[in-house]
């Protein structure tokens, strides 16, 4: 019998989401929390151009050269051997599109036109997609509201949220394909279609209601030399498959391996918070404890949250903070305050455990709030 069948058992659930919610909304900061970390971290603040560009494009030239030999492949085997290579390594040079949302590009100079020349155009998923609207994200008075575009209150929606929510992304790089290819050259003859184009589909977003405002300054010459960068790649390739100039196999395969790491990225999106805000202003200690770190002896987080992401939760602490140096952070935050302090009660020990942390919760709070 579920909790939607028992009166008794679903008035208790009701008094724990209330008691859940006003304590979420009574938390104060942690100060402590908040001041230890800006002064242990001061000296790791800036962005090692040897190490992003080394990872990054080494990550995409291992990532290109496996999809190359899984279109190549004289078998089964060694094409899937090949593409689980691929998929690993362009994910990994894919999640560098977070890092241009919080790098200083006087830091990195040229870093933001290498990720959109080598991996953003190609795979359809140019930075400007990212930039301005990942930064959203982090606004205190935005956070997890409805104007957060990368939030949904998980956690507390129906059961059939989480496995939507994954199958949605394997979908991703048709819709790519359509917004590009399609969508992008009509919107520049059609103004009323422009509009919708900007507002709703040029942002990597999960929040359904999030409208994307026009691009203002470097940002919207960027996007504009992005956007016809990325069209002209989108068609010319479609205009090679339908001319039988490129093998319907090898697009197919491409497709196959580009859905895959996006699948990745939102099995990851799907752990990235505990998705326990129901829409209200959060301080920053809230904001921290609905984020979520994997920090070692978990060594597989390293391959599941790249670059950086598997400390989500001290990102958030430290949004300025390049991620090479989110490691040595978490290491210093953790050996300095308390085992019982606010800081390592967003530790958690894998993905599995988050995953059904979620799925149980859209069972009984969200199952009951639907």
């Amino acid at each position: 019998m579920n909790a939607a069948s028992n009166p008794a058992q679903a008035a208790e659930i009701r008094e724990k989401v209330a008691a859940a919610d006003e304590t979420r909304s009574a938390t104060p900061d942690d100060m402590a929390m908040v001041r230890a970390a800006a002064e242990l971290t001061r000296d790791l603040n800036g962005a090692n151009k040897a190490i992003y560009w080394t990872d990054f494009l080494g990550s995409a030239f291992v990532g290109y050269a496996a999809l190359f030999a899984a279109i190549m492949a004289p078998s089964t085997g060694l094409m899937l051997v090949a593409a689980a290579v691929a998929i690993a390594a362009l994910y990994r040079a894919g999640s560098f599109i977070h890092e241009i949302t919080h790098v200083r590009h006087r830091e990195l100079p040229w870093f933001r036109f290498g990720f959109n020349a080598v991996v953003g155009v190609p795979l359809l998923v140019p930075s400007f997609m990212y930039e301005g609207v990942h930064q959203l994200h982090h606004a205190r008075t935005r956070y997890g509201t409805t104007e957060d575009p990368e939030y949904l209150p998980l956690a507390l929606m129906k059961p059939w949220t989480v496995p939507l929510f994954v199958t949605i992304a394997a979908f991703g790089p048709l819709v790519l394909f359509v917004r590009f290819a399609l969508l992008t050259p009509l919107s520049f003859l059609i103004p009323p279609l422009r509009k919708l184009v900007v507002e709703r589909y040029s942002g990597l977003v999960i929040n359904p209601d999030f409208r994307r405002r026009p691009p203002e300054g470097d940002l919207k010459k960027q996007w504009l030399l992005q956007e016809v960068a990325a069209s002209v790649w989108a068609n010319t390739l479609l205009i090679g498959v339908f001319s039988g100039f490129i093998p319907l196999r090898g697009f197919l395969i491409f497709l196959a391996i580009s859905s895959a790491t996006i699948v990745f990225n939102q099995i990851r999106t799907l752990v990235a918070h505990l998705w326990e805000n129901d829409g209200n202003v959060v301080n920053t200690t809230k904001q921290f404890l609905d984020s979520v770190n994997v920090p070692p002896p978990n060594v597989l987080s390293a391959l599941w949250a790249p670059v950086g992401l598997r400390y989500h939760a001290t990102h958030h602490l430290l949004p300025g903070l390049p991620y090479h140096a989110l490691g040595e952070a978490h290491r210093r935050l953790a050996a300095t305050l308390a085992p019982e302090s606010t800081y390592n009660q967003a530790s958690y020990n894998g993905l599995p455990g988050l995953v059904s942390r979620l799925v149980r919760s859209t069972f009984t709070v969200g199952t009951m709030r639907g």
